[in-house]
């Protein structure tokens, strides 16, 4: 049951996202049956459903677009190439340990890049459901023109396209009704169908540039087909486009599944290596068969929850219900309005950068702010992985010009001391998301069921990604029959919140 209802939600999401993308329809789904199937036996969470992400959207058309050479679908076949290797980089990933890398990236500039991928999505598809076609250009460009095309839209569309987005921002204000329960998305899909029946709106074929895909919808040959194409592997783009699909859906995949974790209603670990390589291995053979990559998606795993699973086996029975859809059902698909999908594609993006999203970092700190918006304005005006480092060397020189020294700036000095039952776990100087990895591994090889002090009474700054860790940390050291606590005094916090970075004194105040 648990399946079925996450297949519910999962069908329109991954329609919408492979369009999105610049994929054929089919992709999202391939992704996602390929997902339930295989990930799911083999990866190392309980309750996380694996399947195309709308985060990936802004990446996966920048990469399509950058290799095309002007044709939409051998753009299509190189970046499949670029899923594939982005796999097998995740396998490796996965087997060495590097699952923990992911704490390399601070909090801020992580929600940056997420929210600046938001608002890349919200731009590009607004358009679609308004059913207007802006001028060539740049992102900033797509933004401006958003007026114009409110102006002059195609009313049947943009009815279909709005009532579709009210209806997603809406639904949960009936969250305790029956009618509530009914997922938002499979609303808007049938809705949105019954719209342009009734406006006698005809299918476009799903067009992409001078490309029509309606050959690869659902049909035989495209799940047979072995459109992979390496020809491209020697070119900057292709690893440009490699090592930013890899970047994007690690950390993002990582991030969920750890994320997922608080919704699990036994709250039982991930273990984060082995599910990036399993996400690692679903993705090579969703690039193989013509999908996208697929992370650990975090909105389908908390309905999965919401569903009742308890196990993997509803991720498997939802790939497994979405195969026999497709088979059964192909021409349905077909019959489905862009607009509606572009509401969810809208709606996905505004999710990612809300006014909400903005006050919750404030909340934390005017600096985190800071980096969150320097993050956002990078990602835009450049790319996603020049905007990311661009964050990443902001939040550096931020933790300079607060007095780090430079030798703790990407090495942390600590010592760990057992006495019986006791641990006591001893900062010297600062704990930053750039030096911190060493102790989070020595940190999580501690022995169930200690006592465990975490002493700052030597250290100087912790970062705001340092405690986010410990105190996950300690909630699930505590399930585990242990204890863990914090000492020292905090002689300055940059915020209210309990989680904000502070510097510290050298003393043993509590």
């Amino acid at each position: 049951m648990a399946g079925f209802f996450v297949f519910l939600i999962a069908l329109p999401l991954s329609l919408g996202i492979a369009i999105g993308s610049g994929f054929p329809p089919s992709a999202g789904i391939i992704t996602a049956v390929v997902g339930g199937l295989l990930v799911s036996r083999l990866n190392g969470s309980y309750i996380v459903i694996n399947g195309p992400a709308g985060g990936l959207i802004v990446v996966m058309l920048a990469a399509v677009e950058s290799l095309s050479d002007g044709d939409i679908m051998s753009g299509y076949r190189y970046t499949l190439a670029a899923v594939m290797l982005t796999g097998v980089f995740q396998i490796i990933m996965g087997r060495y340990k590097l699952g923990s890398l992911s704490a390399f990236f601070p909090a801020p500039v992580v929600h940056g890049m997420l929210a600046a991928m938001g608002i890349s999505i919200m731009a590009r598809q607004v358009h679609v459901m308004l059913g207007a076609t802006p001028e060539p250009g740049s992102l900033f460009s797509s933004i401006a023109q958003i007026p114009n095309s409110l102006l002059n839209s195609t009313p049947e569309i943009a009815t279909i396209g709005l009532i579709s987005f009210a209806i997603l921002l809406f639904w949960p204000l009936l969250k305790q009704t029956k009618l509530g329960k009914i997922p938002a998305p499979i609303i808007v899909l049938l809705l949105g169908m019954g719209l342009a029946q009734f406006f006698g709106i005809q299918h476009d074929h799903y067009h992409f540039g001078q490309a029509t895909l309606h050959e690869h919808l659902i049909s035989p040959p495209f799940l047979v087909e072995i459109p992979t194409d390496f020809s491209k592997i020697m070119t900057f783009e292709f690893w440009v486009a490699t090592i930013t699909i890899c970047m994007v859906a690690s950390l993002e995949s990582v991030l969920s599944a750890t994320a997922a974790e608080k919704v699990d209603p036994y709250k039982r670990p991930t273990d984060l290596d082995r599910d990036l390589s399993a996400v690692g291995l679903g993705n090579a053979v969703s690039g193989f068969l013509g999908g996208l990559p697929m992370i650990a998606e975090f909105v389908r795993s908390s309905a999965n929850v919401e569903g009742g699973a308890q196990t993997g086996w509803a991720n498997f029975f939802h790939g497994l219900i979405l195969l026999m859809f497709v088979v059964l059902f192909p021409h349905f698909i077909h019959n489905i309005p862009h607009a509606s999908l572009a509401a969810l594609l809208v709606f996905v993006g505004y999710r990612r950068a809300t006014p909400k999203v903005f006050a919750q970092v404030l909340a934390i700190g005017k600096d985190q702010l800071f980096l969150f918006v320097v993050t956002i304005i990078a990602v835009l005006a450049t790319n996603l992985l020049v905007g990311v480092f661009f964050g990443v060397f902001v939040k550096l020189l931020l933790h300079l010009s607060r007095g780090v020294w430079l030798n703790n700036m990407f090495k942390i000095h600590f010592t760990i001391i057992e006495q019986g039952n006791n641990v006591t776990v001893k900062i010297i100087g600062s704990a930053l998301f750039s030096n911190f990895i060493p102790l989070k591994k020595a940190v999580d090889n501690i022995e169930p069921g200690k006592n465990i002090i975490i002493d700052f009474s030597q250290g100087y700054l912790i970062d705001h990604s340092i405690l986010i860790y410990l105190n996950e940390f300690s909630a699930h050291y505590a399930r585990s029959g242990g204890n863990c606590r914090q000492v020292g005094h905090a002689l300055e916090t940059y915020s209210d919140h309990d989680l904000a970075a502070r510097l510290m004194t050298a003393d043993d105040r509590k």
